[in-house]
């Protein structure tokens, strides 16, 4: 597979694993807090390039890829995820501005399961959350031992691994891991769009 490819890989990933999240959220309620930004304004979060290779392609073909380039060379390990923005001053507040193109870590955080020590499954989820909605986390705890769907995040992302390993064994800041993905979509383009095709079919 080239580099678009594996991108539209990963799409398919993700447009199944929303559909496993509705239907947790549908049953759970245990939605995030409505307009917290706490957890998207850390910036220790870190995730794959492989993970935002459908941004880095539609900010491509939207013209927009240069500009995030120049965005991301501003910005420090205390920057927050470029494509979140924030309504408060201590960040906390705000919205991600790419939701459709968002990373592996952001969709399963506060939606997904891991199983822990004793082999139970536990939900992946914040603070916030369990304290301010805590009836409804407890609920989802229960939920989940029985009938109650919920996407498994070791499966999520073997799913992704299984697309290109090399791309995902690192995990990087988040905006270092969206700056590579671009870079690696404007020399895909580069090539495909300057060459002939069969030059970039292993990119």
């Amino acid at each position: 597979m080239n580099l678009e490819e594996k991108s539209q890989e990963v799409r398919k990933v993700f447009e199944e694993l929303d559909l496993e999240i509705k239907s947790f959220l549908d049953a759970s309620k245990l939605t995030c807090i409505s307009g917290c930004g706490f957890c998207c304004s850390n910036p220790k979060v870190s995730a794959s390039v492989l993970e935002f290779l459908p941004l880095a392609f539609d900010l491509y073909d939207k013209g927009k890829a240069e500009k995030a380039l120049e965005m991301l060379d501003k910005t420090s390990e205390e920057d927050a995820c470029i494509i979140y923005k924030s309504l408060s001053e201590d960040g906390h507040s705000g919205f991600c501005s790419d939701y459709n193109n968002r990373g592996m870590i952001c969709r399963l955080f506060g939606s997904s399961a891991r199983k822990n020590k004793e082999g139970q499954k536990e939900i992946i989820t914040c603070k916030k959350i369990k304290a301010e909605k805590k009836d409804l986390y407890e609920s989802a705890i229960e939920g989940i031992k029985s009938e109650m769907p919920i996407p498994s995040s070791t499966d999520a992302y073997r799913k992704i691994n299984n697309i290109d390993f090399r791309l995902t064994e690192q995990q990087l800041p988040i905006n270092k891991a969206i700056k590579e993905a671009l870079e690696s979509v404007i020399t895909f383009k580069f090539y495909t769009e300057n060459q002939e095709p069969e030059s970039v079919d292993n990119f």
